[in-house]
């Protein structure tokens, strides 16, 4: 017989009251219903044998008494409450146990509810001082539970070809178990009002997936759960209303915890491959020391000297003081606040993992302030180099003003919530109960309400040394300077230096802002094989040649070859155009990561030879867009884990390369979706498009000669700088340019 079965119950079943236990669905701090259930654990066989009342747990003396408390006390969360009413049922009434459930009707947007389930033994309170016990006396805290109940939520899911055509309703049911059985110490991370967390986390994975079985979704969800939400035990049950016609729906149940999670890594890493609920889903990232189990999110600005070269030296010590950066944000280049006859700043946001404590990593980085020339000065002055520690973990700690965690003043900061965003949008500030997002919302609001109206915020790229792109500013011309003697339609034209160097200066003139010179064709069909030392003597010299000629455009070089990105570099190139997203030479991305020099990750399959099969311009579902969105995606990730800073990747769709004119169509119709879409994997980054002259071009204009595709050129490059593209790859300098500064007086400078 169970402990449980040994009493009787005194029951008190949805009791409704209104009570403030956390933040409600919209992050406000106000009077809400909730809803309690307990069940107190007694011998009632007095009552039962004389019929007194006085002789039992009187359950309206309960329900008074919980009235009592949840009307006249503000609590932090329903977790909060519920430790509440559970010490009032053993500690005032005596109940041997005490269960409870208090569950907040509409707390979540797209759900019916969500809620705590909580049990304790009065052996639990022995010291009857306690507000909250973890319930490892009794045992029975191993059994909490957080819940979320009727998540509704649209997605693609199923194998029949119907239902890949439309997203179809499912509905989710979510219980976490913050402390597992070997987890009986309590965890910030498992505080019940991260419930939103994880299931923004969740609905943003789930909105997007496109799952042929419903296991597989139960599956993915569970991982994500416990490797991205860092909860210790998850059940995860998902129905489908609309798969049976005679049933109210179909569905499944999986029950997953940190010892299954275990047992995945290991076989994936044994098997040196993701299974399906891992694979495109999950991040790279760096590899991490065993010890560096904490994260932080730290603020940085410069506004003194080479500002760029500042965070680069910064982020340098940083590394070679127990923490590893992984991410990082965009950088804006911001106005000063509070005292503004300054210089303008540079900010962004890192995310480290360190195994120093909130203290010591304070330190280190009044340290590294130190080193880099930070001396004394008034608050809020010019400075080379400012670190900040934003967060730590959930942590939430106050000493004084020496350190105080989260950052007391970032809500207040757009040159701060702008770059966090970026990287941790959707993370839950652990003191104002609200997203990144909506502190950076709810700032806008007020900034563009306020006298002075919005801040003037760019985002920018570093691009030359003291020279910044700023990306809302203008769209960018790359002119094309291809030292070859085989591309589609200038091959031969400029492959000797003379030609070459007064081409490069030509362009300049006629409007440029960045030369891109390639020395390898990448056309249909054409040799990519070569030896690579012939295209570094195509490329190298011309850059040297400008450089000494006093040309202070930008130049890019166009390569997939890491040895030759690194010689152009050398020779003074400024930027890496890599068709191969960094994806055909090991060595690529660890070059782009040490030149520390913007670079453009491009999408394609095959090679020159291969791109055009039918094989390789066959994407999933037919959707090119989402295909390579998500292969996009990767690159990226794979970029950053390799020491990429964000603010230097830019994307390129891959127009011709691997897309049938159809395909290069749609994705020109979407490009504003793929970089500036809400829910977007690439969302924020920079794009750069190269559609001068190509093929689908010719595919609509009926012109076969490629030099004689100008006007539809130009056509597509409206429809570019219309879909929000920021960089331009085109032939004809001058014409473009002209078409540029028109559309952008129309899409970009409203």
């Amino acid at each position: 017989m169970s402990l449980e079965n040994q009493y009787d119950k005194i029951l008190v079943k949805n009791l409704v009251l209104k009570n403030v236990a956390g933040v409600e669905a919209w992050q406000r701090l106000k009077s809400q219903p909730v809803v309690i259930s307990v069940e107190l654990m007694t011998d009632i066989s007095a009552a039962g044998d004389t019929d007194h009342v006085t002789n039992t747990i009187h359950y309206g003396h309960v329900t008074k008494a919980i009235t009592k408390l949840a009307e006249s006390t503000t609590f932090n969360s329903l977790e909060a409450l519920a430790h509440a009413v559970v010490r009032l049922g053993c500690v005032q009434f005596g109940a041997k146990q005490t269960h409870v459930t208090v569950e907040q009707p509409k707390a979540l947007l797209h759900a019916a509810a969500s809620g705590v389930k909580l049990a304790r033994a009065i052996e639990d309170f022995k010291d009857t001082d306690l507000i909250e016990t973890t319930g490892q006396v009794s045992g029975l805290g191993v059994a909490d539970e957080i819940f979320v109940r009727d998540l509704r939520l649209h997605t693609i899911v199923g194998v029949n070809p119907w239902e890949r055509e439309e997203k179809q309703v499912v509905v989710i049911n979510l219980k976490v178990f913050p402390r597992g059985s070997n987890s009986l110490i309590e965890n910030e991370q498992n505080k019940a009002y991260n419930l939103r967390t994880i299931v923004r986390t969740l609905t943003r994975h789930i909105e997007a997936s496109g799952y042929k079985t419903i296991e597989a979704f139960g599956v993915t969800v569970a991982r994500l759960a416990l490797e991205k939400c860092h909860v210790n035990k998850i059940s995860v049950r998902v129905e489908k209303p609309s798969a049976i016609l005679f049933a109210d729906c179909s569905g499944i149940e999986v029950t997953r915890d940190r010892v299954w999670l275990k047992t995945v890594l290991d076989a994936e890493a044994k098997a040196g491959q993701k299974f399906i609920h891992a694979a495109g889903k999950l991040n790279y990232t760096k590899e991490v020391p065993a010890d560096y189990t904490q994260l932080a999110y730290i603020a940085f600005g410069s506004n003194l000297g080479d500002r760029v070269d500042n965070i680069n030296r910064a982020f340098t010590l940083l590394e070679s003081n127990a923490c590893v950066i992984l991410d990082t944000s965009f950088l804006y280049e911001t106005p000063p606040m509070y005292y503004t006859e300054q210089p303008a700043f540079l900010n962004g946001v890192c995310k480290i993992a360190t195994h120093l404590s909130p203290h010591a990593l304070l330190d280190t980085l009044k340290e590294i302030e130190a080193n880099l020339g930070r001396l004394p000065s008034f608050r809020n002055g010019p400075r080379p180099i400012d670190l900040d520690i934003l967060f730590y973990n959930d942590l939430v700690l106050e000493e004084g003003d020496h350190l105080i965690i989260p950052h007391k003043l970032m809500a207040e900061r757009e040159f701060v919530l702008w770059p966090l965003c970026d990287i941790a949008r959707d993370m839950e500030h652990p003191r104002l109960f609200k997203t990144n997002g909506q502190l950076l919302s709810q700032l806008l609001k007020v900034t563009a309400e306020s006298e002075e109206g919005s801040l003037k915020i760019d985002k920018v790229t570093p691009i030359r040394s003291n020279t910044l792109w700023k990306w809302n500013q203008k769209t960018f011309i790359m002119a094309i300077l291809n030292v070859t003697p085989d591309s589609f339609s200038d091959g031969g034209k400029h492959n000797q230096l003379d030609s070459a160097f007064e081409a490069a200066w030509r362009m300049k003139k006629e409007g440029a802002d960045i030369i891109d010179i390639g020395g390898m064709s990448t056309r249909p069909g054409a040799d990519d094989t070569f030896p690579e030392q012939q295209e570094m003597d195509r490329v190298v010299p011309i850059i040297k040649k400008l450089r000494e000629s006093g040309f202070d455009l930008p130049i890019s070089i166009d390569t997939f070859r890491a040895s030759v990105a690194k010689a152009s570099i050398e020779a003074g190139a400024n930027l890496i155009n890599d068709i191969s997203g960094g994806s055909r030479d090991p060595q690529m991305l660890q070059v782009m990561a040490e030149t520390q020099v913007p670079v453009c990750l491009m999408h394609m399959r095959g090679d020159a030879q291969t791109m055009m099969s039918e094989e390789n311009t066959t994407y999933e579902n037919n959707d090119v867009v989402s295909d390579v969105s998500h292969v996009l995606n990767v690159l990226v990730q794979r970029a950053i884990a390799a020491g990429v800073h964000r603010w230097n990747i830019i994307i390129d769709p891959g127009i011709g390369f691997a897309k049938t004119p159809e395909q290069d169509m749609e994705l020109l119709r979407h490009l504003s979706d793929m970089s500036q879409g809400y829910d977007s994997l690439l969302r924020g980054l920079p794009s750069l498009v190269g559609i001068s002259r190509k093929k689908f071009i010719g595919s609509v204009t009926g012109v076969d000669e490629a030099e004689k595709r100008t006007f539809g050129t130009a056509a597509a490059v409206a429809a570019c700088v219309a879909g929000g593209a920021n960089i331009l790859r085109v032939h004809d300098v001058r014409p473009m340019w002209e078409v540029i500064q028109v559309s952008d007086a129309v899409w970009k400078n409203k």
